[in-house]
């Protein structure tokens, strides 16, 4: 196994080579793993988490415990189905080319359904923006509504992701030609760009002239910018394991799908927030 030139490790290798450890390497091209858990956990999570963030929201009793344990939830869950895909790609070694090619399209219908989801929110900003109701005074934006400027935190918050996405394809060729140190630099470029998106999108809410209940403007505005926040976080996590992944070892140059998922993942986020940016941010904000 050919490691990144600067993080080879002998006793790693002798570990693979051993005759000791032939039990455990596969000699099929099938992904055939142990039962797991963690979907049927993840669901129930996601069912809580949103179950307590609507209870919370409309001030029922209990609504914000059911969030904070939904969130919790979701959190461990992560964790550990994290801990059980890299056990068995890196340690049982049953991602055979096959298996990562499965897994390769998985992760892009996952990226499509993901795609359908925010192209539910752009349908119901065009709609409401086409033909504005009389209740808003039959003007886009809403009458009484004050946008945000769009460049402003929106233009700024465009060149840190546009960023962010640059610094992250540099990871991924340094990961190829086996140069550890660039690849782990590059990464924290990304962590730091993703972490102060993620800081001006929070500032941006707390001075936002308008809220998510200020008609169908204030809702379709915080329900799309705020899912696609969501995933920034989610991609942040994604990154941030796949850099430790990288400081222990796991990765080679011609297996490391784990850290390929999360690119192209955070290649979805960049290309949500240009549509974001030009849509919501610019042209919604047009009088």
């Amino acid at each position: 196994m050919k490691y990144l030139n600067d993080c080879t490790s002998d006793n790693r290798e002798i570990k693979f080579n051993n005759n000791n450890y032939k039990y455990i390497q596969t000699k099929h091209s099938w992904h055939l793993v142990d039962p797991s858990p963690w979907p049927l956990v993840a669901s129930l999570g996601g069912f809580s988490m949103t179950s307590g963030g609507v209870l919370y929201m409309h001030n029922y009793i209990g609504g914000g415990n059911l969030l904070c344990t939904g969130i919790f939830i979701i959190l461990y869950v992560m964790y550990t189905w994290w801990r059980d895909i890299v056990r068995e790609a890196t340690f049982e070694e049953q991602h055979t080319f096959s298996v990562q090619r499965g897994m390769r399209l998985g992760m892009i219908l996952f990226i499509v359904s993901e795609i359908m989801f925010f192209f539910a929110f752009f349908w119901a900003f065009f709609h409401s923006s086409f033909s504005p109701a009389f209740n808003i005074g039959g003007t886009w934006p809403p009458v009484a509504i004050t946008v945000i400027p769009t460049f402003g935190i929106p233009l700024t918050n465009t060149f840190l992701l546009l960023s962010s996405g640059a610094t992250v394809t540099w990871s991924h060729h340094a990961i190829i030609v086996r140069a550890k140190k660039q690849a782990l630099f590059s990464l924290i470029l990304t962590l730091v760009l993703a972490s102060l998106f993620t800081t001006l999108q929070v500032v941006e809410y707390l001075d936002s002239p308008f809220t998510i209940s200020d008609s169908v403007f204030g809702s379709c505005f915080f329900m799309t910018t705020g899912f696609h926040g969501f995933h920034v976080f989610i991609g942040t996590i994604f990154i941030f394991v796949s850099f430790l992944r990288i400081v222990f070892n796991h990765f080679t140059s011609t297996h490391h799908f784990g850290f390929e998922a999360a690119a192209w993942y955070w290649h979805f986020v960049d290309v949500v927030w240009l549509f974001l940016f030009v849509v919501v941010y610019w042209w919604g904000g047009i009088s």
